[in-house]
């Protein structure tokens, strides 16, 4: 194919994305009950299911510390405008996120005829894993950060005499940059295998960065928790795991 025949395509490319993204952006604003008050909303409020568990896990070990989001935060708006720009925003994130898996097969698909039969091989399976490990990512970041955040920083007081009144335009700017974050995050892997093909890095320097990353990955870990120890470690755990796997990963690209 020649220059404009690539351009050609890739414009196509464009064109699908951009209108699989606008019909999906469609839905999810048509259904803004759902998407606010079941998805977006819930992390702050008692019933979610992580801090119901983690209310278990403190009438279970009598720590009452680890009570996240009892008393759920009010969020206020200040603008003119305000929910009906944070409803288009919070469609078009959460129709990114719906359509990752779609687009990463589109580029897949444009990149395919580039490779060799061998790098095809070996790559067959990227975008199942990018959309999984993306998908990981997201509902960790969800599920696990997000409460944990919403009951630190929303409840953190420098005086009493200070009042946490959270705007509605801020909760939804640290939700959608936290799961946002994280499944770009967990892509790490992906990433390694790429720099390890191109030998920009190797399993030796991983190795040899482990107990820096440790260090990074729980004084992260302190800065979202509650100041307890438990916590601190469930939040770290499967972060070193997915650094472990990018270890793993390079070790094989260099077997």
């Amino acid at each position: 194919m020649s220059f404009w025949d690539h351009f050609e395509e890739l414009r196509w490319l464009l064109f699908r994305v951009i209108a699989v993204w606008f019909v999906v952006c469609i839905v999810v604003f048509i259904n803004k009950s759902f998407v606010f008050n079941n998805i977006f909303l819930a992390p702050k409020e008692g019933y979610f299911i992580t801090n119901q568990l983690f209310a278990k896990f403190a009438d279970l070990l009598s720590i009452d510390v680890l009570r996240i989001n009892d008393s759920p935060i009010q969020l206020i708006n200040i603008k003119m405008g305000g929910q009906f720009w944070s409803h288009i925003f919070i469609s078009v994130v959460f129709s990114i996120v719906l359509m990752m898996p779609y687009v990463l097969w589109e580029i897949w698909r444009f990149l395919r005829p580039a490779l060799y039969k061998n790098e095809r091989k070996k790559a067959g399976g990227i975008v199942t894993v990018c959309s999984l490990l993306f998908l990981c990512g997201v509902l960790f970041g969800y599920y696990m950060v997000l409460p944990l955040s919403i009951n630190f920083l929303g409840h953190y007081q420098v005086s009493e005499l200070v009042l946490n009144q959270i705007s509605l335009w801020s909760y939804i700017n640290n939700v959608a940059s936290l799961t946002l974050g994280l499944g770009l995050v967990f892509e790490f892997p992906v990433l390694v295998f790429f720099l390890a093909k191109m030998g920009i890095v190797s399993p030796a320097n991983l190795k040899k960065s482990r107990k820096i990353v440790f260090v990074i990955v729980l004084i992260l870990s302190a800065i979202i928790t509650p100041p307890d120890v438990f916590s601190q470690i469930f939040v770290s755990i499967p972060l070193m795991i997915l650094y472990e796997i990018s270890v793993y990963v390079a070790g094989k690209m260099y077997s």
